[in-house]
């Protein structure tokens, strides 16, 4: 009995050391919209609550949707998942690896392409920059994205 108390107070731990550091990523939490060349992309990220930060991006064109992906990011064992599903394809899970004050970076060596995902914050608090990048039929690729804050998170 004492064993399964360890275990649950262990396991408790985890969660809220997970959620704890989740709740560091709040400043991304809101609106976010910019050009992408002639295309214009947006992204919605909810505050962190329930242990899990919902987004979604949408790119249109010529009064079309050219491109959508869902997005989250969730704790799971103490570390910080950011999962990518572009077109509402299968789930790919990028692992944060690298944490600051106002940036954040996620990797998955495994996965084609990319495999790095960083997100930051500019100093004014009103512009996000957003990378993808990592190798892509063997050549090095890199894609920017820079938005600027439309409105204020929702929760």
């Amino acid at each position: 009995m004492r064993c399964l108390r360890v275990i649950a107070a262990l396991l408790a731990s985890a969660t809220v050391g997970g959620a704890a550091e989740l709740d560091q990523l709040a400043w991304l939490s809101g609106k976010w919209k910019g050009p992408v060349g002639k295309s214009e992309s947006e992204e919605h990220w909810m505050a962190p609550a329930g242990n899990i930060m919902l987004g979604m991006n949408r790119t249109t064109a010529g009064g079309r949707v050219v491109a959508f992906e869902y997005l989250r990011i969730f704790a799971r064992g103490g570390d910080l998942f950011y999962v990518a599903q572009p077109g509402g394809k299968a789930p790919t899970e990028f692992k944060l690896t690298q944490s600051e004050a106002r940036a954040v970076v996620f990797e998955n060596p495994a996965h084609d392409f990319p495999q790095r995902i960083e997100y930051r914050l500019e100093t004014d608090g009103k512009a996000l920059v957003a990378v993808v990048s990592g190798v892509n039929n063997g050549k090095a690729g890199r894609l920017e994205f820079r938005f600027q804050k439309i409105d204020e998170p929702s929760r």
